[in-house]
């Protein structure tokens, strides 16, 4: 009960924050500082995508940000307009708002506050399982992929042209002909914001090198007067605190934004732990996958409130927020506090950013997201994972960010489900010393004559039973040594109880009869001996034996080997030689002394 009512459970968060330490305060500042300096025209930006005005997209970033600072796990992930989302949001909404600048806005309130929702709910039936299949492999070819598409897509701010393709493939097989529309004092801007990044970082690397970069273009746009060569800016906005207010238009539209926005939760979400478990694991620490869906749900309807729209983990803010050495969560009220004051005071200033020095801080942001070294190194070390993280890479080139998560997410479910199908099995054998080891191609471990050790690697359940019983039975056809007994560990593949797996085990252990061979379950007796009987499948001599692990087991598979005869006399067969290595059965303790039931109904213990 202490546990439900504490704080990490409810807002974890604020339980990081009140674990502050002091040497944590000025990386987290200056953090802040360039997270709101590169979120102030990004927010601008992406609220223009969503088809909404300015403003709404600076209020998306203080509310939620404040509010996933208490609700998130992640100490560097960073809230806010995503452009992923605001596409989606547009391609729902523009159609239903029919025209209507004030129903468009109302829709998209409406659209953030459902997805909200859809997170809360999915958080308390625990679906952040969903993020699980987003592995390592995934997650580096994903990451890749999104940072050269975000670089690709700012080449037309550096270089002042407008890419008349939409697609990534069309935009890069273009480049020569696009690169011959280069407005050459944009070109100029980007080369000055380059030089300027690069020179507060090697001369200034405390200052926040972004703020500077966009501080320094902006004096320059407005004292040199650079608007009359051509050079863009963010131009006018208002300004002024959010007036909240219910949406206004026909109940029947809302039916129409149930499945987009449940599809938006999920999207934002997957979207979210790509970022948020890449800068977990770069930085040493966990996150939860369920109690970051809660936040991001809270987040959503804290967009909604503040009139704004639907939000994600910002990867190319992070990234910001990362490489300035933010330490926790005092990064997103540092930045939310900055935003907050200019969107309230401030406005006037912003009209000065040249977007070129947008594009240039956010491709240098990006880079920090790519790791084409660690993909080309899976190569070396695991191949099944190469292919997976090239096709994640590519398909997020090729088909777009979301369609290649959605790829991407089904590239690991296949992958588990492949391995749970068709998954790794070993034969075991005894080494000198006596230890159960797997069988090599060396002679350090040998194959016990007559006994056939195997071990299945994946639970065993409806759909690969079928794959056991066919390994087992060409195992046994295999074995040189003609085995009389079968030894199964039950502890790595009987996991849970399956009808179809009990079946399976009934029709094997028939097949093994009629051919005289003996079946042993090693490990998991308890369970194994209720789910037999249950499935009337008998147990102890004339059924299935049961043994609590290995080492009982072949011990007691001593009752069942043959004598070997040489000039007419018994002698000590390879398996007793072998056996011989472990302490006789009177010197071990009660529990550990294992005996058939007809044994001890003989009062005989095995020889």
């Amino acid at each position: 009960m202490r546990d439900f009512f504490s704080l990490e459970r409810w807002l974890p968060g604020l339980a990081t924050l009140l674990q502050y330490q002091r040497a944590w305060l000025i990386p987290d500042v200056r953090a802040g500082l360039s997270v709101a300096a590169v979120a102030l025209p990004v927010a601008i930006a992406y609220a223009e995508l969503a088809g909404v005005g300015p403003l709404v997209g600076l209020y998306s970033c203080i509310l939620p940000m404040l509010v996933y600072a208490l609700f998130g796990t992640s100490r560097q992930l960073i809230v806010g307009p995503d452009a992923a989302t605001c596409a989606v949001i547009a391609a729902v909404v523009t159609p239903l708002a029919a025209g209507d600048a004030t129903r468009h806005w109302q829709l998209v309130m409406t659209m953030t506050a459902m997805t909200g929702l859809w997170c809360l709910i999915a958080s308390r039936f625990k679906l952040g399982v969903l993020a699980d299949f987003l592995s390592r492999p995934i997650l580096m070819g994903l990451l890749n992929g999104v940072a050269i598409t975000i670089i690709v897509g700012q080449f037309s701010k550096i270089f002042g042209f407008t890419f008349s393709d939409r697609n990534l493939i069309e935009q890069i097989a273009g480049g020569a002909s696009y690169i011959t529309q280069t407005h050459l004092p944009t070109m100029a801007m980007s080369l000055t914001t380059l030089l300027t990044l690069l020179l507060a970082k090697r001369y200034k690397p405390a200052w926040p090198s972004s703020m500077v970069a966009m501080v320094v273009t902006a004096a320059l746009v407005w004292g040199l007067n650079l608007g009359q060569f051509g050079i863009a800016t963010l131009g006018a906005i208002g300004s002024g605190m959010p007036i909240f207010q219910l949406p206004d238009f026909p109940p029947g539209l809302m039916r129409e934004l149930v499945l987009p926005a449940l599809n938006l939760a999920m999207v934002s979400f997957v979207s979210m732990m790509l970022t948020a478990r890449s800068f977990a694991a770069k930085n040493g620490y966990e996150i939860d996958a369920d109690k970051e869906f809660r936040a991001l749900g809270l987040a959503n309807l804290a967009a909604a409130a503040s009139q704004g729209f639907a939000i994600s983990g910002a990867g190319s803010r992070t990234a910001v927020n990362d490489a300035n050495g933010g330490k926790s969560q005092l990064v997103s009220i540092i930045a939310a506090a900055a935003i907050a004051l200019v969107t309230f005071y401030l406005t006037a200033p912003l009209q000065y950013i040249p977007t070129a020095a947008l594009g240039v801080v956010l491709v240098m942001a990006s880079l920090s997201l790519t790791d084409f070294r660690g993909l080309w190194a899976l190569r070396y070390s695991d191949r099944a994972a190469f292919w997976l993280a090239l096709i994640s890479f590519v398909s997020v080139l090729a088909m777009g960010v979301i369609p290649g998560i959605t790829l991407a997410v089904l590239l690991g479910l296949f992958q588990f489900l492949r391995n749970v199908m068709r998954p790794t099995d070993q034969l075991l054998g005894m080494d000198d010393k006596g230890v159960v080891r797997t069988l090599r191609d060396n002679e350090q471990v040998k194959a016990i004559p007559g006994i056939l050790v195997y071990r299945f690697n994946s639970p065993l359940t409806y759909f690969n039973a079928p794959y056991f019983k066919r390994r087992v039975l060409a195992l046994l056809v295999q074995d040189p040594h003609n085995p009389k007994c079968l030894v199964v560990d039950a502890v790595a593949s009987f996991t849970h109880q399956d009808i179809s797996v009990m079946s399976m085990i009934g029709e094997l252990h028939k097949d093994l009869k009629r051919r005289g061979i003996k079946m042993v379950m090693a490990g998991r007796h308890g369970q194994m001996s209720q789910w037999l009987k249950q499935a009337g499948i008998r147990v102890g001599d004339e059924g299935v034996i049961l043994c609590p692990d290995i080492y009982q087991a072949l011990r007691m598979t001593r009752c069942y080997r043959e004598p070997v005869f040489k000039d007419d006399a018994v002698v000590e067969s390879t398996t007793d030689a072998i056996l011989s290595h472990w302490p006789q059965d009177d010197a071990l303790p009660d529990s550990a002394r294992l005996t058939l039931p007809s044994e001890q109904e003989a009062g005989a213990t095995p020889a």
